[in-house]
């Protein structure tokens, strides 16, 4: 059965090739050189401040892998089947990052 939908526009909003000027920049599709000559906005609202030195940037990397790793481990011991399989491997791999960055940050402060 076939139902009627409510509100339905009357035509398609999508522009049709036919339709389009390619003197109009709005009707163009924007080509790559456009797009590497528009300056690129940062977005303030999730910023790492570019002050901080590597080591301080590794360790939060470090503690940021090692929680995750934790959160998919966790999560694992909740499932069964291909999904806890898909999980471990997750974590594994978290846990490979987890230890390049330590390997890291053990080249820019030697243990003594």
């Amino acid at each position: 059965m076939i139902r009627e939908t409510p509100n339905r526009p009357d035509r398609d909003p999508t522009p049709s090739s036919e339709n389009s000027d390619p003197n109009n920049p709005n009707d163009r599709i924007p080509s790559a050189a456009d797009i590497q000559s528009t300056p690129r906005k940062l977005c303030s609202m999730f910023i790492v401040n570019p002050e901080l030195d590597v080591e301080t940037l590794l360790a939060h990397a470090c503690e940021s892998l090692a929680s995750a790793n934790v959160m998919a481990l966790d999560l694992a011991d909740h499932m069964e089947g291909t999904g806890r399989h898909s999980l471990l491997g997750i974590a594994q791999v978290i846990m490979l990052g987890e230890l390049a960055v330590n390997r890291a940050l053990d080249r820019i402060d030697p243990p003594e």
